[in-house]
């Protein structure tokens, strides 16, 4: 197992995810205990030391069937993460009771890693909102009372919004959990997500380093470029050696959900081996050849922008579109676009095509987001 050094700490490089265990009668609130304890077991053995769980993983029995799993164990010889699901703001102010609840559904007295969860426009202003909701200073508190050893926060919002929580709490915070990917380097800007982690010294953590498993089944045709250029790695081989050459990875989460993907990632990661200059160009063109069909030549120049009467965000809008066009009407862009204000989501787009006029790659922006907004009801 490859592992990497955090604080003198040191944690493995792959991270078991709780957030997509086996489960019985695909009712996803049933664990398979009984397997999730053999899988425990197994990343044991092999060395995996860092288990990742949330509040809301498994309508909430992730923490407990994680506590359950790992209690076998000596509470030192594992990190356990956990994270405040400041996702839903129905949580705000809720810290303390969310945490000593956190802690009981664990059987544990301290959490090793714990992350302010999923930073992004719709709850950022509550995320700075200290004076009113007091999140980041109590769990500030929880952590000099040596109840947290680490703390740090994930996001899926911009790279503008990470950096609106970094000048408030950069200082404060060890680690940051991304998506990121091969597919998700440009399609979701994680390029500019890293420079921004990277220029705080800030550790990156990794979530979807498959896309969900979206990544894992190529066609025929691009899994054969790959083959060409590294014989007998597997299209997870790949997607792993690609983060393990990007500057700041520490852990990098798999959400493992039976013993046949779990085998297969122990032994990717039992070397070291990132992506040489050319590899890393072959998998981003395959990123870009997947992605160019149904993707809008939109450059940001923001010509557009300065025409439009509603001073909609419209390169931010087309990038939403190129994700959506990809993956369809995901929770994520949902969740995204329903953050916005209503003068600046989709449907606030009149149709005028003033910034058609001015466009320089000539694109249809009004059909683009007016397709979006139908998709997403936004």
């Amino acid at each position: 197992m490859i592992y990497r050094d955090f604080k003198g700490l040191q944690i493995s490089n792959l991270g078991l995810g709780m957030m997509r265990l086996p489960t019985l009668n695909e009712d996803s609130s049933s664990v398979d205990e009984e397997t999730v304890f053999r899988m425990v077991d197994t990343a044991m053995k092999n060395g995996i030391n860092y288990f990742d769980t949330a509040w809301g993983y498994h309508k909430g029995m992730s923490e407990g069937v994680a506590g359950r799993a790992l209690g076998r164990y000596p509470r030192e010889s594992y990190f356990l993460a956990d994270k405040f699901p400041g996702y839903d703001l129905d949580n705000m102010g809720k810290a303390q009771e969310i945490f000593e609840q956190q802690l009981k559904r664990c059987g544990t007295d301290y959490i090793d890693f714990y992350l302010l969860h999923n930073v992004y426009e719709f709850n950022i202003d509550s995320y700075l909102e200290e004076d009113r909701y007091h999140t980041v200073s109590y769990l500030l508190e929880q952590k000099r009372a040596g109840r947290i050893r680490h703390l740090g926060f994930s996001a899926h919002g911009s790279v503008e919004v990470m950096r609106r929580f970094l000048d408030s709490f950069g200082k404060d915070m060890e680690f940051c959990q991304v998506q990121l990917n091969w597919l998700d380097w440009t399609l979701q800007d994680a390029k500019s997500k890293v420079a921004l982690l990277n220029e705080w010294n800030i550790p990156i953590w990794v979530m979807e380093p498959l896309q969900g498993g979206k990544l894992v089944n190529l066609s025929p045709e691009r899994a054969g470029k790959l083959e060409a250029q590294r014989p007998g790695a597997s299209i997870p081989d790949w997607a792993f050696r690609f983060l393990q050459g990007i500057p700041g990875v520490t852990v990098i989460l798999s959400g493992m959900s039976n013993e046949q993907q779990l085998q297969e990632n122990i032994r990717i990661f039992e070397t070291d081996r990132p992506l040489d200059a050319e590899e890393n160009a072959k998998l981003l063109s395959i990123a870009e050849d997947m992605t160019k069909d149904t993707s809008l030549p939109c450059t940001a120049c923001r010509y557009c922008t300065a025409y439009c009467p509603k001073g909609l965000n419209i390169p931010w809008l087309l990038r939403t579109y190129n994700e959506f066009q990809y993956t369809g009407a995901s929770y994520l862009i949902s969740m995204s676009l329903k953050a916005q204000p209503d003068n600046k989501k989709p449907s606030a787009c009149i149709g005028c095509r003033s910034c058609e006029k001015v466009c320089p790659q000539k694109i249809k922006i009004s059909e683009a987001i007016a397709k979006l907004a139908e998709a997403t009801g936004t």
